[in-house]
């Protein structure tokens, strides 16, 4: 199968980000992509860096104007879509949603993100009701999709559940950038330890991960931070962590690359990490804190 993946710069102008969008899936579907994967919240800025009340007229239902409009052309070009938005499932309850839309325009499913961060820069907390879906991987056409959504993906427990869900492929799509008052060599060292948790995942469920994230700086509206350097560095990752995918940091870039769903089973063949767990030793995961 043949992935896509559109990372973008954005800016305020939700109809002009839609567009830009919407030529990378095409570029991606051109290139031969089945299955093309978006940044999260790729519909407008990060609205995050404050606390706006106001932005909460960026909300939209699902189904809804979004969902209709990728869902067309995901039912033009033939492919399968992962798309990220801000989801108002009712007044004053609102989700960061990540939606999957079949080859033929209908929504395969959704997941609504778990982990919610709330940091300077990043108030996540203050629009988003965590997720009640559980992780659950969606069927799909092109294959079996444990969809997350960014800060999920620090989390290991998340990705084995996914993987335990039958995920083929773990998909998150991401906002995530530099503090411009980190230093390079800080700014390396939350890069580098991004990518490497991610690859984690993949050695340790034997399957492929793929992290979109979005590019560009974006300015804090406040003024009291210095504003967000997206990082860029969007990636697909095999199931013994190889990259197959890398994007730039810097620049935008619609990028494409094949994986093999059947190799999986050939490394996990090697790596039976399944086999192995002790399961039955591992219930004091679902405490917050073990103390001696």
């Amino acid at each position: 199968m043949k992935l896509g993946i559109v990372q973008q710069s954005n800016t305020g102008d939700v109809r002009q980000n839609k567009e830009h969008l919407m030529a990378g899936i095409r570029q991606c579907a051109s290139m031969g992509a089945q299955l093309v994967v978006l940044q999260e919240l790729h519909n407008s800025l990060y609205f995050c860096q404050t606390e706006d009340v106001n932005a909460f007229s960026l909300a939209e239902s699902i189904p809804g104007p979004s969902t209709d409009e990728f869902g067309t052309l995901a039912k033009e070009l033939g492919v399968v879509l992962v798309i990220s938005l801000f989801e108002r499932r009712a007044a004053g309850l609102y989700h960061n949603t990540a939606v999957v839309l079949e080859r033929d325009g209908s929504i395969a499913g959704i997941y609504r993100k778990m982990h919610i961060p709330d940091d300077p820069a990043y108030y996540e907390k203050f629009y988003f009701t965590p997720g009640d879906l559980g992780f659950h991987a969606i069927q799909t056409s092109v294959g079996r999709l444990g969809v997350m959504v960014c800060w999920d993906q620090w989390y290991p427990e998340a990705a084995r559940l996914m993987a335990l869900d039958g995920a083929e492929v773990i998909i998150y799509p991401t906002a995530i950038g530099w503090d411009e008052g980190d230093t390079p060599a800080e700014k390396m060292r939350q890069t580098d330890a991004w990518m490497l948790v991610q690859r984690g995942h993949a050695v340790a469920n034997g399957c492929y991960v793929v992290a979109v994230n979005r590019t560009g700086y974006e300015p804090d509206p406040s003024g009291v931070t210095s504003g967000i350097k997206f990082w860029g560095n969007s990636f697909v990752a095999g199931p013994q962590g190889e990259l197959l995918l890398h994007a730039s940091p810097l620049k935008e870039e619609c990028l494409v690359t094949d994986i093999s769903l059947p190799h999986e089973e050939d490394v996990r063949r090697i790596w039976p990490f399944f086999r192995d767990r002790r399961i039955e030793e591992f219930g004091e995961l679902t405490k917050r804190f073990r103390q001696k």
